[in-house]
């Protein structure tokens, strides 16, 4: 399983468009074969960072995600609403261990 935290800062500006791309990749993220996650947070203190928390099946799910009309939309939407590079950060799962848990 692979796990991904990316983290967004977006301008306070585009905010309201990056959430309406956002909802919009989010419900096609999740139709994916071998996706299991695909939670969008806003951070409660500061309303322009975000993170997205994606946890997929395999390294080959997560390449075909990046190949997906809904995900090519989104990055080419929001590339310009962003104050800074996103940041992804990868994590190994501890528990739940066992894929049937998820």
């Amino acid at each position: 399983m692979i796990v991904t935290c990316v983290h967004v800062n977006v301008k306070p500006e585009n905010v309201s468009e990056f959430i309406k791309a956002m909802i919009e990749n989010h419900k096609g993220s999740v139709q994916e074969p071998g996706n299991l996650r695909f939670d969008v947070l806003q951070n409660a203190d500061d309303p322009c960072r975000f993170m997205i928390y994606e946890a997929f099946e395999s390294e080959e799910a997560v390449t075909f995600h990046k190949t997906t009309p809904h995900y090519i939309k989104w990055r080419d939407t929001v590339k310009d609403y962003m104050a800074e590079t996103r940041q992804g950060v990868r994590y190994n799962i501890i528990e739940p261990s066992e894929m049937s848990q998820w």
